[in-house]
């Protein structure tokens, strides 16, 4: 789906399917399953809860996505970001902190059991 140039929400937006904006946004937004990208023209005042978040525009507020957070080289965000991918481009305006502490999941259980030998080694 996609938010065009020139509507401008303001309040609560959640959704189940990925979402382009290039709108204005102010609230929170809420994808919590699904892909957010915020276009080059979007400008976002907003808490942001989704899985993946692609920022090529402007956020004002705190992103937690539960994979990755792309802010790509003319995105910019002034928030905190909490994620175990952070990926930030190189021309990228970022100002806040980063929090990248995986979240235990069911199926990556085994992983996290793995590292500590391999870690043992290398000492």
């Amino acid at each position: 789906m996609n938010i065009g140039k020139s509507v401008i929400i303001k309040g609560d937006l959640t959704g189940s399917e990925d979402l382009t904006i290039e709108g204005q946004v102010e609230g929170k937004i809420e994808l919590r399953n699904n892909v957010l990208t915020i276009g080059a023209n979007g400008k976002i005042k907003a808490q942001i809860f989704a899985k993946v978040v692609i920022v090529q525009g402007e956020v004002q507020g705190n992103i937690t996505a539960s994979e990755r957070i792309d802010i790509r080289d003319n995105g910019s965000v002034d928030g905190d970001l909490v994620a175990p991918r952070i990926a930030i481009a190189d021309g990228a305006h970022f100002r806040g902190s980063i929090d990248m502490q995986r979240q235990p999941k069911t199926g990556g259980e085994a992983k996290p059991a793995a590292a500590p030998p391999a870690a043992a080694a290398v000492k």
